[in-house]
């Protein structure tokens, strides 16, 4: 099973994460995410972040996940390339890794302004799950 995918969507990006659980499909939609954004593989796991996030439901805890993993990238200007996700009830703990975002190794793509209610969802998917939602674009020019 593939982990990740993107796809156009409008002036959008959408994105789906597959995996055998909701959690790894949570943890692949995050790296399809920041694959939006930059050469994932460029990424080094240096540098690790723990997100703790809580909703009414799985599907407003991923938005609340990525949303999360935004702010942290924009306020400390780190990109991450690696994830793992704990789902307990409505308790979402998760653990990011990846590096000072520079611009010449990442290899910068569009900006990723949030993750929306968009085409949300978590279903099961090929005897496993896929977690999927829009995200907000912005054309290059990363503040990064």
């Amino acid at each position: 099973m593939q982990r990740y995918e993107t796809f156009e969507h409008e002036a959008d990006i959408g994105i789906r994460g597959f995996g055998d659980t909701p959690e790894q499909a949570f943890a692949h939609a995050a790296e399809a995410m920041f694959s939006v954004m930059v050469d994932i593989s460029t990424v080094a796991q240096l540098d690790q972040r723990t997100v703790r996030v809580s909703a009414g439901d799985q599907e407003q805890l991923l938005i609340e996940w990525l949303n999360s993993l935004l702010t942290i990238s924009d306020l400390e200007r780190l990109v991450f390339s690696r994830f793992e996700v704990h789902i307990e009830g409505a308790e979402l703990r998760g653990d990011a890794w990846g590096e000072p975002f520079d611009r010449s190794k990442h290899e910068p793509k569009v900006e990723v302004k949030g993750a929306t209610y968009h085409m949300l969802s978590l279903r099961p998917f090929e005897g496993g799950y896929v977690a999927e939602c829009v995200v907000d674009v912005q054309n290059m020019d990363f503040g990064m």
